[in-house]
């Protein structure tokens, strides 16, 4: 009798630079601890605030913050990416079709192949309330993307504040909206 082999999806966690990046193996726990197999990808900003060999250890896998040489492996393919912290300028970008790293490039051309992503911001009160941002969010929500900011998701702290906002960044949120 052949048993069934539940078959494990790969889950992006894409990591940008802002505070809570620190603490990004919390959402990499999170996410195996649901079954899924994590790749993690920082923005270039992002590779100074992670600790990569830690990360890198957990999953198994290479932090990705570049692209491949040719000869390098692949990362398997996406089954959901979950962008967390996400910055104003990474959601601006995204929201705009501007790959100019390799993070934008993989999130741009997975929303375009219909892959679920969700976006949980780590910005402040006065970015939040810029024109642009709220455009930007308007944007990828259009395109399915799960921006989670606002009431019940993340409430944007004071300007200068979000050092006391780490502790509050609700990583677990992410994964709950992809098992919504």
């Amino acid at each position: 009798m052949l048993e069934q082999v539940k078959e494990q999806k790969t889950l992006y966690v894409v990591v940008c630079a802002a505070g809570p990046a620190a603490e990004a193996g919390t959402l990499v726990g999170l996410a195996q601890e649901r079954g899924w197999v994590v790749q993690v990808m920082a923005t270039p900003a992002a590779v100074g605030f992670i600790d990569i060999d830690a990360l890198e250890k957990q999953t198994g896998r290479p932090v990705r913050s570049r692209h491949r040489l040719p000869g390098e492996p692949r990362s398997p393919k996406a089954d959901a990416v979950i962008i967390a912290p996400a910055t104003f300028n990474t959601i601006n970008k995204l929201a705009n079709g501007i790959a100019d790293n390799y993070v934008l490039d993989v999130v741009n051309e997975a929303i375009g192949l219909g892959v679920p992503t969700v976006v949980l911001p780590f910005v402040n009160s006065a970015y939040a309330d810029r024109a642009p941002f709220k455009s930007s969010v308007d944007k990828l929500r259009a395109e399915q993307v799960r921006v989670l900011i606002g009431p019940g998701a993340f409430i944007p702290h004071d300007a200068g504040a979000g050092a006391d906002a780490f502790e509050r960044f609700p990583w677990a949120l992410a994964l709950d909206a992809h098992a919504s």
